[in-house]
């Protein structure tokens, strides 16, 4: 069974899947919530007279007026409980009215007073209170280290010492994230924009205190996440504590430009990447050190590192996170959070050992392949990436590229190619589901899973077929509600493999007791039972070609060709519609995706699309996505390892690598904007380096 279209394209297209902010609930009110306006302070006053004065206005809550709420783990979901700021655009007030226009309007109309305080807001790199955290984010150790790395360094016939730059990044999902919310016998209903409506329901049960039961969460239709989504947002809470406020159904959609301060976003680094090697490219030791940054509200460190512990062979390594909680909005997921930072910069360097070691950057990647996880000494379930790069060589057609940077030009065009390897780890989480036989002949699918844009239901449907050994139009999935039975978020590209597990579990005992007529299944123990033995991990190959413009310094992307092994792909249209978009997002961020912290007012500078430039359809021309078959016994009952993030892991480092081999000149930041490729092109004309 393959290629089954999206089961829920039609609705998408025709308009009838129903979004959070298109739920209509009757005397549905809209709230419009009021940033701060400095970096670092408190509130002294709230004027709310002149919004109160319309009478279509219902209420203006602020930190002297909103409901206590109980504590939870995230402090930025504490909305409108305290008048401090610990960042600039952090909610201070929310209004709620009749209309969305008068909300808007009303907002306007209020007036805060503050006690300001000097902020601190630039990343810099000998910044006087950046610390080692104890631990990243997933739980990685911050610092990890084995052999002499000092000394294998200082004794290398090859060395490079080099140090690459990203700026913040912000999530720009189609839908920004909304919610609908109203409170009925005790009882809180919400429609949220939501990568894990379980998570959700058990935050809000916790913030208000309620029983769980008595939280219905619906995240049915998503319109993308890329982890922005992941966890409760500022939005839903306030939702709900306008809808107590005022006895009736409230909305409130975020509007664009306030969303790089409030859902999270991929925090700058600066990656100072050391490789030792021998004259014949081999590894002799790997340094990764990375410094990025934090809020004061609540620690979150990229695993930018973690990757350098996974890819190569080396007898000495380091790997380092150091972080400064400044005040800022507080980094979170950002689609591969980790290895796609991470795996840019030591793409990158392997690019410029191989230059050092005069060989092919394929070839020095297949020299270094480990045997094992180099970090742990454990086995990998399954490692593929050697046949990754081969099979993406030859579809590529590496075999003719001449090696030589800066010389293959069509009139005023350099023209060049670049390779880079991904990785992302296969994760799995505890799920349950539940599978019923309908006297129609048909099969229901019942699991709170979330398809964000992704093709869960197809993948779910086609791994229910399969195990009830029916064609997949005979298999109906219901996803997106916390009371269905509890799945893990759609995250850490651990959604198919985890959730299909379950599905499939439910789905085999109903096969085999049909009489049952419903079986529901948990994956807890068996999750448990995982033999931690094996290092479990997806891998690819990518490969770019660019072409840049000598007098403009303009980039642009030719095509892009990825190969995979990411365990068995489960539905093929929908795996290659996820690894294209990945590819295209890695693209957008190496040319395009550009964000700056003012200074002076803290806060980023571009908050919108028109001054934060995303990919479009002609910024990429091409993109092909394959995938090797990979069998791996040592996943799950789908053999499934999940696909949603590996695609952007690996493109930006490629279409760097794709940069310098045009241009001859190394640019180790992101991203490759005509302004930084022109003056790098005129800096090198100065020195005659062109």
């Amino acid at each position: 069974m393959a290629d089954l279209r999206r089961l829920e394209g039609r609705e998408k297209v025709t308009g009838a899947a129903r979004y959070a902010a298109d739920v209509h609930p009757p005397d549905c009110v809209f709230a419009v919530p009021v940033p701060a306006t400095v970096a670092r302070g408190t509130v002294t006053a709230v004027h709310t007279a002149a919004a109160l004065a319309d009478p279509r206005v219902l209420a203006v809550l602020t930190h002297r007026t909103a409901r206590r709420l109980h504590p939870v783990d995230d402090p930025a979901l504490a909305v409108l409980q305290s008048p401090k700021v610990a960042h600039r655009g952090q909610y201070v007030a929310l209004v709620v009215a009749e209309t969305l226009r008068a909300a808007e309007q009303a907002a306007a109309e209020i007036r805060v007073d503050y006690r300001q305080e000097p902020h601190d807001v630039l990343l810099t790199e000998d910044h006087p209170r950046a610390y080692t955290p104890e631990e990243a984010n997933g739980g990685h150790p911050a610092q990890r280290a084995h052999g002499d790395f000092a000394a294998v360094y200082a004794a290398a016939e090859v060395r490079l010492d080099a140090v690459y730059r990203i700026g913040p990044l912000h999530n720009h999902a189609l839908e920004p994230h909304a919610a609908t919310a109203w409170w009925q016998d005790g009882r809180l209903t919400v429609h949220d924009s939501s990568q894990g409506a379980t998570l959700v329901q058990e935050t809000l049960a916790a913030l208000f205190g309620l029983e769980r039961d008595r939280v219905l969460v619906v995240s049915e239709h998503v319109g993308g996440g890329f982890g922005a989504k992941g966890t409760p947002r500022p939005h839903v809470v306030l939702a709900a504590l306008a809808a107590q406020e005022v006895g009736r159904p409230v909305q409130l959609s975020l509007p664009r430009a306030q969303l790089a301060a409030v859902v999270g976003h991929r925090a700058p680094s600066v990656q100072r990447v050391r490789l030792a090697a021998d004259r014949a490219g081999g590894l002799l030791g790997l340094a990764h050190e990375v410094l990025s940054q934090t809020s004061t509200v609540r620690e979150f460190v990229e695993q930018t590192a973690v990757p350098a512990r996974v890819m190569y062979r080396s007898p000495a390594a380091l790997t380092v996170h150091r972080v400064v909680a400044q005040d800022i909005p507080t980094p979170s997921w950002m689609r591969a959070p980790g290895e796609c930072p991470g795996m840019f910069a030591l793409e990158s360097a392997m690019d410029e050992l191989a230059q050092l070691c005069g060989l092919d950057p394929v070839e020095l990647r297949l020299r270094n392949e480990p045997d094992r996880e180099p970090d742990t000494e454990r086995r990998f379930s399954s490692r593929h990436l050697a046949e990754c790069l081969r099979e993406g060589a030859r579809r590529f057609g590496w075999a003719d590229r001449d090696p030589s940077p800066g010389v293959r030009r069509e009139g005023r065009l350099l023209v060049g190619t670049g390779v880079a390897a991904s990785t992302y780890p296969a994760l799995v989480a505890p799920s349950t589901a539940e599978v019923r036989a309908e006297s129609d002949g048909t099969y229901r699918v019942l699991i709170n899973a979330t398809d964000i844009g992704t093709g869960a239901r197809t993948a779910l449907a086609v791994v229910a077929a399969e195990a009830l050994e029916v064609p997949a139009d005979r298999v109906r999935v219901d996803i997106g509600r916390s009371d269905l039975p509890r799945a893990p978020l759609a995250g850490g590209s651990c959604g198919t493999a985890s959730w299909g597990w379950a599905v499939h579990k439910a789905a085999t005992g109903l096969r085999a007791e049909p009489g049952l007529g419903t079986v529901r299944a948990s994956t807890r123990e068996e999750v448990k039972a995982l033999d931690q033995s094996y290092a479990r991990h997806a891998f690819g190959a990518q490969f770019a070609e660019v072409q840049v413009d000598v007098d403009t310094g303009e980039v642009r992307l030719r095509r892009l060709l990825g190969v995979f092994a990411a365990g068995r792909i489960v539905n093929p249209p929908t795996a290659r519609s996820q690894l294209v978009g990945g590819m295209v997002m890695g693209a957008s961020m190496a040319l395009l995706e550009e964000s700056t912290m003012d200074p002076a007012f803290g806060d980023h500078a571009e908050r919108d699309l028109a001054a934060y430039h995303v990919a479009v359809n002609a910024d990429v021309p091409r993109v092909d996505a394959y995938w090797i078959d990979e069998d791996d016994p040592h996943l799950n009952p789908p053999g499934a390892k999940g696909i949603g993030e590996l695609g952007i892991v690996g493109t930006a480092a490629a279409v760097a690598n794709a940069v310098h081999h045009a241009t001859g000149i190394r640019v180790r930041r992101l991203p490759l904007s005509s302004r930084v490729l022109l003056q790098a092109l005129e800096s090198a004309h100065r020195q005659g380096r062109r």
